[in-house]
């Protein structure tokens, strides 16, 4: 039976407006060894794909089909309170993650994106991945657009939760995607689509 926990409620007020967010928001490579909170956790994971009233979510779907989710790749110590280092799969409907890897990923990881070392180092990894039947079936090929769209909605989001959380974050597009596919364990017909790395930014 797969190891599944309920994350904490997200925290629905920052320190930061919108607008310093954004213009505080960039790439960062380089973090130190501190891990995460699982409230941190929690708010990364809400704000890309959590939901937010009935059963929509955080970022804009075309015809609210969803064809995105999250994998969490979680190193050995980077998010206190969760005891087992892994890929994780998020379930927004219960604000959840599920096991499907167990062990870190991070250097497994880092070598399906090109040896790219911030990757290993990084507590935290949110892959967005895509089974995108749930889309093209409404839409038909223009579907995919929409999912490509829908992808860049998700990483803003984080992108800029992490900025409010005082952490750093880099979005990577270099990777084999079957590499990767293979180490999160992703399933049949999915596809990797974008990584952002998070954690406490180097000074």
């Amino acid at each position: 039976m797969a190891w599944i926990f309920k994350l904490p409620e997200p925290r629905l007020e920052g320190p930061l407006s919108l607008e310093e967010a954004i213009k505080k928001r960039k790439s960062v490579r380089r973090f130190i060894s501190k891990p995460l909170t699982l409230l941190e956790l929690s708010n990364l994971l809400w704000s890309g794909q959590g939901i937010t009233h009935g059963y929509m979510r955080a970022a804009p779907s075309a015809g609210a089909t969803y064809p995105l989710d999250l994998f969490a790749v979680i190193g050995e110590g980077g998010v206190e309170g969760v005891e087992a280092a892994g890929a994780y799969r998020y379930h927004p409907h219960e604000h959840s993650l599920e096991l499907v890897r167990p062990g870190d990923q991070r250097a497994s990881l880092c070598s399906a994106a090109l040896g790219q070392d911030f990757i290993r180092v990084a507590p935290l990894s949110i892959l967005i991945t895509a089974e995108p039947s749930r889309t093209t079936s409404h839409y038909g090929q223009r579907g995919i657009r929409y999912i490509y769209q829908e992808t860049g909605h998700v990483a803003q989001n984080i992108s800029l939760q992490a900025v409010t959380l005082g952490l750093g974050s880099v979005v990577v597009g270099a990777f084999y995607d079957d590499e990767v596919a293979s180490t999160l364990k992703l399933p049949s017909g999915y596809s990797a689509l974008y990584l952002i790395s998070i954690g406490h930014p180097r000074k």
